[in-house]
């Protein structure tokens, strides 16, 4: 115990007060002597008692209004670029710090992705057949068409979906990995992603493409690495009734992640011929890379 002296406008009170747990004893009539402390202004300070009931009012209203907007909301973004992408069904991007340098990595592969793409659509059945990846035939090119199938898709909204979720993640990812990094990642995430859907299938003849897999493991990375950004989607209920949801990018992966689950049961037993396990497999580098880089202090 010690003892500490507070000075007041009657003579000093000395307390004692314990060292370790820091509680204060008061022995009889200490209390009452020590000063008030002045109470801070109110911000209701001369108001009247109707503008105080109102003032209250619109705090409860904008409460209110502030949870169901963390969710649920009707103001449409400002950018028109971003209300076509959420007619198409993509995600919306908000809160996420301005990028510090131009993401060129991203930029780059985005238009060769394009451009290879656009070019085998020219003939595009005798290119899958012959650069994708068939699980039967892994060892074609010495492997090579894990990485070929990369830069295949199977027409325009599949291309230009997949390179939207790249530029909108990709960006942000770059910057946190370092171009170098981004790259690898990717790499890593479409070979994981390729493996896992060969596993499901090695006597496959069916030929897999499509950047997906890869940037699958960008947004897995991305959710992650920016637990603050959110994600808004457009849900549209018959014609015109249409509302805004508003989500946690963390959260938004969650709810990714099992429908890929279930995208993944119904490839197996036949019934879709997307690929969830090349995406799940994809994501699982995605959640490596950033558990790694996150140890290492990158970013």
């Amino acid at each position: 115990m010690t003892e500490v002296v507070v000075s007041t406008q009657t003579p000093d009170v000395t307390l004692d007060v314990c060292r370790a747990c820091q509680f204060v004893w008061f022995d009889a009539t200490e209390y009452e002597q020590l000063p008030l402390s002045p109470a801070p202004p109110s911000e209701y300070e001369g108001l009247s008692p109707k503008s105080r009931e109102q003032l209250a009012i619109f705090k409860v209203e904008q409460l209110a209004k502030q949870a169901r907007e963390t969710v649920w909301g009707t103001d449409p973004p400002e950018e028109w670029w971003k209300v076509l992408a959420a007619w198409l069904g993509m995600p919306i991007e908000y809160d996420v710090e301005p990028l510090k340098r131009l993401p060129w990595m991203t930029w780059s592969l985005i238009g060769l992705i394009t451009l290879v793409s656009v070019l085998a659509f020219f003939d595009l059945e005798k290119v899958v057949h012959r650069y994708g990846l068939i699980p039967a035939q892994i060892e074609r090119y010495g492997g090579l068409t894990l990485i070929t199938s990369f830069f295949l898709h199977a027409g325009i909204f599949h291309l230009v979906s997949n390179m939207y979720f790249l530029l909108i993640f990709g960006d942000n990812v770059e910057e946190y990995l370092g171009r170098w990094r981004f790259l690898l990642l990717l790499l890593a995430a479409t070979v994981a992603g390729d493996l896992l859907h060969v596993a499901a299938d090695p006597r496959s003849e069916i030929p897999c493409i499509g950047a997906s897999g890869g940037i699958s493991g960008v947004l897995a990375c991305y959710a992650l690495a920016f637990p603050r950004a959110r994600l808004g989607f457009l849900f549209r209920y018959f014609i015109y009734y249409f509302r805004w949801m508003y989500m946690p990018a963390y959260a938004a992966l969650i709810l990714w992640v099992l429908s890929q689950l279930l995208g993944a049961y119904m490839q197996i037993h036949g019934i879709s011929s997307v690929s969830a396990l090349a995406h799940l497999g994809g994501a699982g580098m995605g959640v490596v890379f950033w558990f790694v880089c996150s140890k290492r202090g990158v970013g």
